[in-house]
């Protein structure tokens, strides 16, 4: 494993060479630190946070200046991946509010990269950031700051009509400049056909082995996860001594193709 920093340019050589992108949500410098050793190729510190570590029943409570002292926590403990950081909801409502969160999430907590929720509401917002030179990750398909609007936690791009309206999406956000792609719960065959349009990385979550990497919550592959454990995530500490053992398992499954599993989609 290179010890080389992880920038947007090396994850598109990496989708150029078919090689396949590890991704985690880390929240702290400890787990940092751990993922990093494990050769995760991207950190998110995502909006999440709220549900795993404060409790809440969705992402909505988290505030911009929990994001960037999560985000700054992650910055001091790691030292390769690439470090992704949700704009929490309503940060995005506009182009000028974006514009401040993004400053706040990469000055004071050391992002590289901002991730935003949205399809076509967002393609003003996503164009300006990356003229202003603020990398720029896009999430389509189940978007859980909509969770309110669209009544819970709903797979996405079932029929044609959502689908189509993905794929428009998924062009028209590259098109403004976006240099990332997160698909979350999409039948495997329309995050795959996405992958292969679109020029930018594509990492996915319940949205099967198609696409150029993969994400989940931490604590979901660590078998943490109180709740309900999602039907496309996979414990993998099962069989494993230590957290060490099972990062370093995921990151293999990831990069053989072996996670995520026939049955480990959303669908």
């Amino acid at each position: 494993m290179s010890l080389a920093p992880i920038s947007v340019a090396t994850l598109a050589a990496m989708k150029a060479k078919g090689e396949r992108i590890a991704s985690l949500t880390c929240y702290d410098a400890s787990f940092a630190r751990l993922l990093d050793a494990a050769g995760v190729d991207l950190m998110l510190v995502g909006d999440s946070l709220g549900m795993v570590l404060q409790g809440h029943t969705s992402t909505v409570p988290v505030t911009l200046e929990q994001m960037a002292y999560h985000a700054a926590c992650v910055a001091r403990g790691r030292q390769r991946a690439l470090l992704v950081v949700d704009l929490p909801f309503l940060a995005c409502a506009t182009p000028e509010r974006a514009f401040a969160a993004a400053a706040c999430l990469m000055q004071d907590g050391g992002a590289e990269v901002v991730k935003i929720e949205g399809g076509e509401v967002q393609l003003e917002t996503v164009r300006r950031l990356t003229e202003q030179g603020v990398p720029v990750c896009t999430h389509l398909g189940l978007l859980p700051q909509s969770v309110h609007r669209v009544g819970g936690y709903r797979f996405q791009g079932r029929d044609e009509a959502s689908a189509q309206r993905i794929r428009q999406d998924a062009i028209a956000m590259e098109q403004a400049g976006a240099s990332l792609m997160v698909l979350e719960c999409v039948p495997a065959a329309l995050a795959a056909e996405i992958t292969a349009t679109v020029s930018i990385p594509v990492i996915g979550i319940g949205a099967g082995g198609g696409c150029d990497g993969q994400v989940l919550v931490v604590h979901d592959m660590l078998g943490l996860n109180l709740g309900r454990v999602p039907s496309f995530s996979r414990n993998f500490m099962i069989g494993r001594e230590s957290v060490s053992e099972a990062l370093a398992a995921y990151v293999a499954a990831v990069k053989s193709g072996d996670f995520p599993g026939p049955g480990e989609t959303a669908f």
